[in-house]
């Protein structure tokens, strides 16, 4: 990877773990990303992977990083299935609503069946008809086509 241009921000509680400003209970450390535990975790074993340079969201994410950091969210979902001897994992990131840390972090969770998580997601509906989701489709593949993406 390439230098970053704006490595870390002053007031970043996530920068701060990456510059070793601040402790965290580090998993993963290189010149893509850093991953440790979250202090706040679902169920132990809980890591978030955040990339090395300061951007704010997955499309701040300059293009030639995505493949690198993804590599290691990759990587640490199976070492989180496997340390923690869970049955799956649950991968997510927010993309600014309920981005608790204006930082973008994918959260590896591990998972079990049963596990209580359940209540945990938010409601699950339909679309009002075919023509709702060829709809929404659709203006998905215009700002696809438009360049946004």
């Amino acid at each position: 990877m390439r230098e970053p241009r704006n490595p870390s921000a002053p007031d970043c509680a996530f920068c701060a773990i990456v510059t070793g400003g601040a402790p965290a209970h580090r998993v993963l450390e290189d010149d893509a990303a850093v991953a440790f535990l979250d202090a706040r975790p679902l169920f132990p074993g809980h890591v978030l992977v955040v990339p090395r340079r300061h951007v704010v969201t997955l499309t701040d994410l300059p293009e030639a990083d995505v493949g690198p950091f993804f590599a290691r969210v990759r990587r640490v979902a199976g070492a989180v299935e496997r340390g923690m001897g869970a049955a799956g994992s649950f991968v997510a990131a927010n993309n600014k609503v309920s981005q608790s840390v204006p930082h973008f972090h994918v959260h590896v969770v591990p998972r079990e069946r049963k596990d209580g998580l359940r209540g945990f997601f938010w409601p699950r509906t339909r679309y009002a008809s075919e023509a709702a989701a060829e709809e929404a489709a659709a203006r998905v593949r215009t700002a696809l086509a438009d360049g946004g993406g």
